[in-house]
């Protein structure tokens, strides 16, 4: 690998930011490049892990959500546990990284979960901020944070004009999910 990573940022309020982030991923495994995924706020299946799961030099860190699947739902408690989690699958990720087990760091949703309170404001900042030289670093969230907009190598904001949820056309196996 390039000893020279770069830090990508894919925001917005339309599909395609984990899709594009797991699509690098795969690319980056396709290479033979090691590709840790830690997900923030989320804790079901999807198709697309249990491909990635299937590749050896792909590890994917994630937990069970305390409480309900959205953060409004939780009493503060679950959200202090969901904290918990969320700071302690970074520091696994980073303790990867450190071990020389990790070339791309792909954190699907960590820019919603800090803005929300539920990851390490320190933690967070800090690796942005310290990123290791040779790490490709992969953030996705849904909305503008500006420290990422600054250090970001690559921003790509994903604009939704139109989408079935708005139609009432539930979530599709494979396609959404």
């Amino acid at each position: 690998m390039d000893t020279n990573g770069l830090v990508h940022f894919y925001y917005g309020n339309g599909k395609g930011k984990t899709t594009a982030a797991l699509g690098l991923a795969l690319r980056a495994a396709g290479c033979g490049m090691s590709v840790v995924l830690v997900q923030f706020l989320k804790d079901w299946g999807s198709g697309e892990l249990q491909a990635l799961a299937l590749l050896e030099n792909v590890t994917i860190i994630r937990g069970k959500l305390s409480g309900g699947a959205f953060v409004h739902e939780m009493s503060e408690l679950e959200k202090a546990e969901t904290k918990a989690m969320h700071d302690e699958n970074l520091k696994k990720a980073l303790n990867l990284n450190s071990a020389g087990q990790c070339d791309m760091l792909v954190l699907d949703e960590a820019a919603e979960a800090y803005r929300l309170g539920l990851l390490d404001p320190q933690l967070f900042e800090g690796l942005i901020d310290n990123k290791p030289k040779s790490l490709e670093l992969v953030i996705t969230g849904h909305f503008k944070n500006a420290r990422l907009l600054e250090r970001a190598d690559y921003v790509t904001q994903m604009v939704k004009h139109k989408h079935p949820y708005d139609a009432n056309i539930a979530a599709r196996r494979g396609i959404e999910y």
